[in-house]
């Protein structure tokens, strides 16, 4: 087949019309192949943040070649399986000991929408019955649901960081009457929408504060940040918090099974359990044989390797390492990030602060001159919703050896300097013909 795939020369209906799509045909650790031969260093899990054992992984095709010889999937409505049983043991005592229950589902956006549910069925079971409302940061993406996509690009919160100001709390909870807030739901760490920032420790502490005084739940999405990417098992473990509902995702099946879960503690269970005694939302392949005894591979792997340890050790030298290279950029603002969560802002070389112009699409432009450097990185592209500017990703497996992880940094140091000039000539011609 091409080495390439455009809308017109496909059946499928692809994401974005315009875009050429490199035709991949195989993978390997941090390396993906395409079917003309070349090969594109992944710094970013799949794209996604997904792979985060990299590509092709032995161990977790053993896993699910077993599992589907034995049974693949039955509806998790009727029936339970070992694979299921174990792993949510192994959540529970190996990822995060302080949640008392685990349900299991396809990915991250059911996650985020399981994890609203059950916030609003908590109130109900317990009498509450006006909580419904929630309240969650403008720059923010949980997913792409209905549900989830509901919780982005709240207009009231007009700056890239102040979504996480206290008065701007207390004036929406003030607004909507703290009665009827179900959950405040946000990322303890941001991932997509404003890569590896997280809000100063005083917000924390303040929510804590507000959510003992009016009731409501906290619900982390976790979905990139849980499962060891940030160095710990859950980003919660770094925040003076303790959240009441975390959805995990991405980084569970790794990449070779579609999986997510939702943890509670043991008083969100409990109303459920004292109440309707029924959480009854559901999805096709929730808790499935075949994914569950994936997710418990990739548990086994990470705690043997020591990965978490590794991302923990390590993230703090790669992060130096990418803001040494990008450092005399005009074009990049801030590096930041924790553990392999890293995140680069763009900004208008003009003044080294504004947003670059929308229609430069510089987002767009960063990916396809990654991709020319045989680089895999992911970039968002906010400037419309008034938030934030052009944003990139670097989220490399945990696998990524030193020299892979040295490697991606100097192909994303070259990808900036290629871009920054192109940005540079691109605004030089604007102002011409003005």
């Amino acid at each position: 087949m091409k080495g390439t795939i455009r809308s017109d020369d496909t059946s499928v209906f692809p994401r974005f019309l315009d875009l050429e799509y490199p035709n991949v045909e195989g993978g390997e650790g941090v390396w993906l192949t395409t079917t003309d031969g070349k090969r594109i260093l992944d710094a970013c899990s799949g794209g996604a943040m997904v792979t985060c054992l990299g590509h092709g992984v032995p161990e977790l095709v053993a896993a699910a070649t077993e599992q589907a010889g034995r049974i693949a999937y039955f509806y998790n409505h009727h029936f339970t399986s070992e694979p299921q049983e174990l792993l949510a043991d192994r959540m529970l005592q190996v990822v995060a000991p302080e949640m008392a229950r685990v349900r299991f589902v396809s990915g991250g956006s059911e996650a985020n929408e399981t994890a609203l549910q059950l916030a609003r069925i908590y109130h109900v079971d317990r009498g509450d019955t006006e909580r419904w409302r929630v309240i969650s940061p403008g720059q923010a993406y949980h997913g792409s649901t209905m549900g989830t996509l509901a919780l982005s690009g709240r207009r009231a919160l007009q700056e890239p960081y102040t979504p996480y100001a206290l008065k701007e709390l207390d004036r929406l909870l003030e607004q909507a009457g703290p009665q009827t807030i179900a959950a405040f739901f946000c990322e303890p760490i941001s991932a997509a929408a404003l890569p590896g920032y997280s809000p100063p420790e005083r917000f924390w502490r303040g929510l804590d504060e507000r959510r003992e005084e009016h009731g409501f739940l906290v619900c982390f999405d976790e979905v990139v940040t849980g499962i060891g990417r940030v160095g710990t098992w859950l980003a919660a473990h770094q925040l003076p918090i303790e959240p009441d509902i975390v959805a995990v995702g991405k980084a569970l099946g790794a990449g070779h099974a579609p999986l997510g879960a939702v943890l509670c503690r043991q008083p969100v269970y409990e109303a459920i359990e004292k109440g309707s005694r029924e959480f009854d939302l559901g999805h096709t392949w929730d808790g499935a044989p075949l994914s569950s005894a994936v997710g418990l591979a990739v548990l086994d792997m990470i705690t043997e390797r020591g990965l978490v340890e590794r991302v923990r050790d390590r993230g703090p030298g790669v992060l130096g390492e990418l803001e040494a290279a990008v450092s005399g950029s005009e074009i990049v603002r801030e590096v930041r990030g924790r553990g392999f969560l890293l995140g680069a802002e763009l900004v208008d070389p003009r003044d080294g602060t504004s947003f670059l112009p929308d229609d430069l699409d510089a987002a767009a432009l960063v990916d396809d001159t990654a991709l020319e450097h045989g680089l895999l990185v992911t970039s968002t592209h906010p400037q419309a919703d008034g938030y934030a500017g052009d944003q990139v990703l670097l989220a490399p497996a945990y696998t990524s050896t030193d020299a892979e992880l040295g490697e991606m940094v100097e192909r994303f140091a070259a990808t900036i300097g290629d871009v920054e000039r192109t940005i540079k000539r691109a605004l030089t011609g604007s102002a011409a013909a003005s």
